[in-house]
């Protein structure tokens, strides 16, 4: 039974939230699955109503004429009791229904019930709605799972886990032998990935083929949700971005050509396409920046960027099988640039950190830039033996104006500082964590004349 991190936060609304509990994430993240190993585990009374199998309960849900009629209406059709102040009801698929979402207020206001809200392609679906129950509604964000929730399958003891905190804290060499072990099992965190069925599939069967299948199923899934979109003409667009994204990412400087899509293409023409992908948490955009310096986002060029698939397991999958044996394998003849990138990517995304890439045609370019401990901190990827290379890097560290007081480059090799750069192996971006910053303000009195 996987663990994940999310758990501590819904345990937490489970304990001592007023408010409606609205999940989101891409498909198969493991949503469904982890709302109710939650609420049972607390022992909660919960009723579970799934908009997509039972479609008939958006019929009453849209056609009630208020709260009573609601509860009156489920609680015929529902097989479970429901008990005013004591029944949780977890309405999953919402996206069949996104309009339960402007209703949420007043069910919150009743007070006689508490809400849990799921779906897939709700930051598509959502952003349109007219009205937003601000201040009814808790909202969480799901993930895969990230490589520290990957280790569990091999039993990786809290024990272990705290010596490689300790020496990416303290910035000392792991032992080789625990070193080398992590990056097997990091080598195949890149052929797995972190979708939960996919994982599950290779703790049952160790077959990667069956890894693969299970992977090729939420594929395909995808491209469904892909021509299911409202609008004709931008069905064949979605779907287009997203097959060219591991090409794209095998390109040298990674970054996405709209002019690869074909001449007719431009980026303002197409821009809502890669919003499309991005809200429906298939794919993570890494922005250019003008300038390392805070705030980052004010020196953002959205028109240029990277852009990586969601899952690091999907995209080995889209370079094909042989991809997938020769990492295993160790073999040289692969490029493993865009894998790691996109790994790294990834736990950046999952750790709630906002990516950004650096590049001038004086200095270079820098993988990532991000802000860290309140500054910036750019972020090399190295998957080869000259992973002490970084001109680009050495060149915008020397730049004072831009106060870099830190760099850190992820690669094979074991724990190494030189200087103001850092070396970590890059199973240890698991512990790149985003700050939450507390901000003291003064108390109005000490501001009163």
């Amino acid at each position: 039974m996987l663990v994940r991190k999310i758990e501590e936060q819904i345990n937490k609304w489970i304990d001592d939230s007023e408010k409606a509990l609205l999940l989101s994430g891409a498909r198969q993240v493991g949503k469904t699955y982890i709302i109710r190993k939650c609420l049972k585990n607390k022992g909660c009374d919960f009723v579970e109503f799934n908009l997509i199998k039972q479609p008939e309960v958006v019929k009453l849900i849209a056609e009630s004429t208020s709260i009573d009629d609601l509860i009156l209406k489920l609680s015929l059709y529902s097989s479970t009791k429901i008990v005013p102040y004591k029944t949780i009801i977890f309405f999953d698929e919402i996206q069949k229904y996104k309009e339960i979402v402007t209703k949420i207020k007043f069910l919150v206001e009743d007070k006689r019930f508490r809400y849990v809200l799921s779906g897939s392609l709700l930051g598509v679906e959502i952003v349109n709605l007219k009205s937003a129950p601000v201040g009814y509604l808790q909202s969480l964000n799901m993930y895969p799972l990230d490589f520290e929730e990957f280790l569990q399958i091999f039993h990786v003891t809290d024990d272990i886990k705290k010596v490689l905190k300790k020496a990416f804290v303290e910035r000392t060499k792991v032992d080789d032998i625990i070193h080398n072990k992590l990056m097997e099992m990091f080598r195949l965190y890149l052929i797995i990935g972190g979708m939960p069925s996919a994982v599950e599939k290779y703790v049952e069967t160790n077959n990667i083929d069956d890894v693969i299948t299970e992977h090729s199923s939420i594929i395909e899934q995808y491209k469904l949700d892909f021509t299911q979109y409202e609008e004709e003409n931008k069905k064949l667009k979605i779907s287009r971005i997203y097959e060219m994204m591991p090409s794209e990412l095998n390109e040298k400087n990674k970054r996405f050509m709209v002019s690869n899509m074909g001449d007719k293409f431009r980026i303002e023409k197409i821009e809502d396409s890669f919003v499309w992908l991005i809200k429906a948490g298939v794919a993570i955009p890494v922005y250019n920046v003008t300038e390392p310096t805070v705030p980052l986002k004010m020196n953002v060029k959205s028109s240029l960027f990277k852009f990586f698939i969601s899952d690091v397991g999907l995209l080995t999958t889209m370079y094909g099988k042989t991809t997938k044996l020769k990492i295993v394998n160790k073999e040289k003849n692969v490029n493993y640039g865009a894998v790691y990138e996109n790994v790294v990517a990834q736990e950046l995304s999952a750790h709630g950190f906002e990516g950004y890439y650096y590049n001038s045609k004086k200095l270079g370019e820098l993988d990532f830039v991000v802000e860290y401990h309140d500054e910036v901190l750019p972020i090399e990827v190295k998957s080869g033996k000259d992973y002490e290379k970084h001109s680009a890097l050495n060149n915008v560290m020397k730049i004072k104006n831009y106060g870099l007081n830190q760099a850190f480059v992820f690669s094979d090799h074991n724990v190494e500082t030189k200087g103001n750069i850092v070396y970590y192996p890059v199973y240890m971006t698991m512990f790149l964590l985003k700050d939450d910053l507390e901000v003291k303000l003064p108390s109005p009195k000490n501001l009163s004349f």
